[in-house]
């Protein structure tokens, strides 16, 4: 046991609960996992919690379109996550919802304390509004043209083409992605949290406490630099979420409520063993530890508004915040359609879970670089690793103790000293857990695997066998290497507890951290049964396919085409259309337009005139393939002045963007100037 117990708190970001858990979220829940056995392994006590995040519009629409209650839905994705967290080993003390009784308590507690010491400011803000669905729209709820660079179909919040950040009021011609409506600007009542009055206590904080990476730290230092703003944590009806304690048809914004599920859960498990204290895991001046384990894109809610709201309600704040990077399969984004955005579930069903728990331990460290899971060097790496250094270790000798020797081990160690160097390298495998460098942890282990195996092969006991009176040294040499695989197994329990669990019953002995410290003798082991199978490539194939699959699945689930993706506008009158004058153009010189990513500069004879027009379709086309074209133009739209120029029409064009943009050709015959009727 560890002379000084320490007491911890361990959480993961909450799963939304509106999706299926797959390998990148796996990443963070194994590291996390790894570092809590650890821990336990050293005697200290640890609480490990999660939660499914279940509140928001997505689901609330999402359940609308299954005929379901969001409560229903969370419901069935709770029981799906559970699942794959257990079929991973992931050891969850508990999992629990936002969707619960301890969380909307504890929202309103904190809520109430942030309102009371002035921390809450309430002023009426212009939002867009879904007239058909009577409902304000959440930013990635609304879809335009991007003010920056005119790139079509982006998101309210930012433009995936050029980064640039906005709000949605500023998208050019904005619709709204549930029902394709044109937003209107509606008035509305909010509560902020007013984050500036923080920005001292958090520059402090982020900097000094020691909470925070270097590398994230630095890159929160954006966020003062550009200076804090007041923070929206509201939410009009309808939405799926918490009311805001004495404002009717106000809601808690989702990512309010969402960290404050930490607490939630670590409530629910205290109610549930009534022998935990959570106060004293909580209060300002707490001397438990609370760690977070998340990914980089939510660190900033974790970094800034998370600690300003703890502090601000008079709780503990985080004692590390570790963050980590993102999950690329063969280099790599995941990808729906090769198969390579795999499910958890999908894994589990070809696949030992802790195949993939070894090779995310043997690539990870506690910097927030992101790790790439390559199909190949998995079988490879683990099947060299596992099977051939560690597994094989206990096999080679394992045969002889039990046919010669009755399963009984030699009376004292025949290599003490080496068996002292493998025992004396705890305190540096120790460290590596402890800092999240579990890379440089495995690398030291299958060091120690290369030098066992050494040992054995310089020893060579079936050589040994085979001459007489040499029991004895048949004994011991084996012994020793059964005594190299315990130790061995003892510093990948962490990282592999169900081969742990194995190796203990071959063993007759529950293998601990301190335990090693001296070498089994005397000691009867159990038969040897095989502990570990190779992978086999044939496996991963099958799951890439499988992931293949699932996608086909769901799109069939749901009706698919241009329609579904750009619904029909709205109805028009044929006066609306006359209005328009649509004309056959020439394309006569087409050039790029070197400060925009997605424009072209057109000149376009339309018989007898010649208007310059800039096009988004820059992606599609090359200049010089456009020169001698005919084309469709919009003629009679007003000018439009850019920093590129003045652009006099509009060129018609089909497709949902990117590459796959047609411009519309006339037929042979037709003239530049004609009139499209």
């Amino acid at each position: 046991m560890a002379t000084d117990p320490r007491r911890m708190l361990v959480t993961c970001a909450l799963p939304y609960a509106n999706g299926s858990i797959h390998l990148g979220h796996m990443l963070e829940h194994i590291q996390a996992d790894i570092w809590v056995r650890y821990q336990r392994m050293r005697g200290h006590q640890v609480h490990f919690v999660c939660a499914d995040d279940a509140h928001g519009t997505p689901i609330m629409l999402k359940a609308q379109q299954m005929g379901i209650t969001p409560e229903a839905m969370i419901a069935a994705v709770s029981e799906e996550h559970q699942s794959d967290f257990a079929g991973f080993n992931i050891s969850f003390d508990n999992y629990h919802s936002t969707h619960s009784d301890e969380n909307r308590e504890l929202a309103g507690v904190i809520y109430g304390r942030l309102k009371e010491s002035g921390k809450i400011k309430i002023r009426t803000i212009s939002q867009l509004f879904d007239p058909e669905k009577s409902m304000f729209l959440p930013d990635r709820f609304v879809k335009g043209t991007c003010p920056k660079c005119k790139s079509p179909d982006q998101y309210g919040d930012n433009c995936d083409a050029c980064g640039a950040t906005y709000s949605p009021t500023e998208l050019i011609d904005p619709k709204s992605a549930v029902s394709g409506a044109t937003p209107v600007m509606k008035d509305s009542e909010h509560y902020f949290f007013d984050l500036p009055q923080f920005e001292a206590w958090l520059a402090d904080w982020v900097r000094g406490s020691g909470a925070i990476q270097e590398e994230m730290a630095n890159k929160m230092q954006e966020w003062f630099e550009s200076g804090l703003q007041q923070w929206d944590i509201t939410r009009d009806a309808p939405y799926f979420g918490f009311e805001i304690p004495g404002a009717p048809g106000k809601y808690f914004y989702v990512w309010l409520d969402a960290p404050i599920g930490y607490m939630a859960s670590f409530k629910n498990l205290c109610n549930k063993r009534g022998d935990i204290d959570f106060d004293s895991y909580w209060k300002a001046d707490s001397d438990a530890e609370l760690y977070h384990f998340i990914g980089k894109d939510i660190a900033y809610f974790h970094c800034l508004f998370w600690p300003a709201m703890l502090e601000g309600a008079n709780f503990r704040k985080p004692t590390k915040v570790n963050v980590h990077g993102y999950v690329t399969v063969n280099g790599a984004k995941m990808s729906k359609s090769k198969g390579t955005f795999i499910k958890a579930s999908t894994y589990l069903k070809h696949l030992d879970p802790e195949c993939l728990r070894y090779y995310y331990a043997a690539k990870l460290n506690s910097r927030i670089d992101d790790l790439d899971l390559n199909l190949e060097d998995f079988v490879s790496r683990v099947n060299a690793d596992v099977v051939n250094k560690l597994v094989n270790l206990a096999s080679r000798n394992a045969g002889f103790i039990a046919k010669r020797f009755d399963g009984k081990l030699a009376a004292t160690c025949a290599e003490p000293a080496l068996y002292a160097e493998f025992a004396n390298a705890s305190a540096s495998i120790a460290e590596a857990y402890e800092a999240r460098e579990f890379s440089r942890a495995i690398r030291e282990i299958m060091a120690l695997a290369d030098k066992a195996n050494r040992y054995v092969d310089d020893k060579a006991p079936w050589v040994i066998a085979k001459q007489e009176g040499a029991d004895a040294e048949l004994q011991a040499v084996c012994s020793v290497g059964i005594n190299l695989f315990r130790v061995l197994m003892a510093y990948l329990k962490p990282v592999m507890p169900q081969l742990a669990e194995r190796a203990e019953a071959f063993l007759g002995e529950t293998l601990t951290w301190d335990g090693i410290a001296a070498p089994l003798v005397d000691h009867g082991v159990a038969p040897f049964k095989a502990l570990f199978s190779r992978i086999e490539s044939a496996k991963v194939d099958a799951m890439v396919e499988a992931s293949k699959e699932d996608l086909a699945k769901e799109q069939s689930k749901k009706p698919a085409g241009p329609l579904v993706d750009d619904p029909i506008s709205e109805t028009i009158t044929y006066d609306d259309f006359a209005k328009i004058d649509l004309r056959v153009a020439l394309i006569k010189k087409a050039e790029a337009v070197p400060e925009a990513e997605k424009l072209l500069k057109l000149q376009l004879d339309i018989g007898g005139e010649t208007r310059q027009v800039f096009a988004g379709i820059k992606s599609a086309y090359n200049p010089e393939d456009l020169e001698g074209k005919l084309t469709v133009m919009v003629a009679n739209l007003a000018p439009r002045k850019m920093r590129f120029g003045m652009s006099e029409g509009m060129v018609l064009a089909a497709g949902p963007g990117g590459k796959d943009l047609w411009i519309l050709e006339p037929q042979e015959g037709a003239q530049p100037g004609m009139r499209v009727k």
